[in-house]
């Protein structure tokens, strides 16, 4: 059966400080873990206002240390920010604080702009192994293999679940030859999803991690008990990616009913395209949803994300997805529950 994990921007809502939006987040992993998803993912962005996801691997040990059994990780880890040995002494410390339930999605995206990179210090390397030898490089401190000349204290011997992360098919070949998961970040890059997930499956090589292909998708979901209520809450996460793409990102904002009717013809266009792997409405709509992009994908996990304004709607969004999901998806793909196989 198809997996659900949850991925968080750590969006700051309009009224709250970083403080009441870091409680949510513990809160919100808590409440997934009870309804039984799998891995709860935090991404990594800087200097984006409105978004509190830079310390990444602080905000992961904050969510592991509130819940007791669910996956955490970094959806993902932007390598180009970091020297390889940071990441492997910051994750191999959450290892061996929470052993058996850290991962460590990878990403070459820098989460920034140039005056960001310029702030962290680090200068992207030029050329298309920039970021494949970073991951060697890191998946060496972790192998302890002696090939770096240094030892990760924490991180030699650690055993993070390691996941290429992408929006492109670099992320896909690289996952693919290196025999890693792979995530794609449709709920915000859809473009190049069903040829990305062709080509990882079709030039994926067995590992000694994973022994075939093994992928997740992102799926914008906005679920209420109605179909009225969960359009409207859905217009929050659509004001944000409108200015976003205008260049003007910020806090969360209230839901405005008829957003797409007053944002403009521009507006409704980056909606349709940025959102378009998205599910808005009440339980059935939202196993009609979930039953479509199972089918389409195939993907062996659903990576769930909902800028949701209201904490409460936001929890009951999660609750409606967790009740329908199993159900649709069986149904679409015409699977049981045959266990674990990741």
């Amino acid at each position: 059966m198809i997996k659900l994990s949850f991925h968080d921007l750590v969006h700051v809502t309009q009224g709250d400080t970083v403080a009441d939006t870091l409680a949510k987040t513990a809160d919100l992993a808590a409440h997934a873990e009870a309804l039984g998803f799998t891995r709860y993912w935090i991404a990594e962005h800087h200097g984006l206002a409105g978004v509190a996801s830079s310390a990444t691997a602080v905000l992961i040990g904050h969510v592991a240390a509130a819940t007791r059994t669910i996956r955490v990780g970094a959806g993902g880890i932007m390598l180009p920010n970091h020297a390889p040995l940071v990441v492997a002494e910051q994750f191999g410390t959450l290892d061996a604080l929470y052993p058996g339930r850290i991962d460590l999605g990878l990403g070459r995206a820098p989460g920034g702009d140039g005056h960001v990179i310029r702030a962290l210090r680090r200068t992207l390397q030029s050329g298309p192994n920039a970021f494949p030898s970073d991951v060697a490089e890191l998946r060496n401190y972790f192998a302890d293999d002696g090939k770096t000349g240094v030892v990760a204290t924490p991180g030699a011997g650690a055993k993070p679940q390691i996941w290429i992360l992408g929006s492109s098919l670099n992320g896909a070949k690289l996952a693919a030859a290196l025999g890693l998961p792979y995530a794609f970040a449709s709920h915000f890059a859809p473009d190049s999803l069903d040829q990305a997930l062709k080509t990882y499956r079709r030039e994926f090589r067995p590992s000694a991690q994973l022994a075939e292909p093994y992928v997740a998708a992102g799926l914008n979901v906005y679920a209420a008990d109605s179909d009225e209520e969960a359009e409207l809450i859905a217009s929050s996460q659509q004001q944000f990616s409108v200015e976003l793409l205008a260049g003007k990102p910020g806090e969360l904002r209230p839901p405005v009913a008829g957003y797409r009717d007053r944002v403009g013809s521009q507006g409704v266009t980056t909606i349709d395209h940025v959102l378009r792997c998205s599910v808005a409405g009440g339980p059935a709509k939202i196993a009609a949803g979930f039953a479509d992009f199972a089918e389409r994908t195939k993907v062996d996990e659903i990576m769930v994300s909902s800028a949701i304004y209201d904490h409460r709607a936001r929890r009951r969004s999660l609750e409606i997805t967790a009740q329908v999901a199993s159900q649709s998806i069986v149904e679409s793909t015409g699977e049981a529950d045959g266990g674990d196989r990741f």
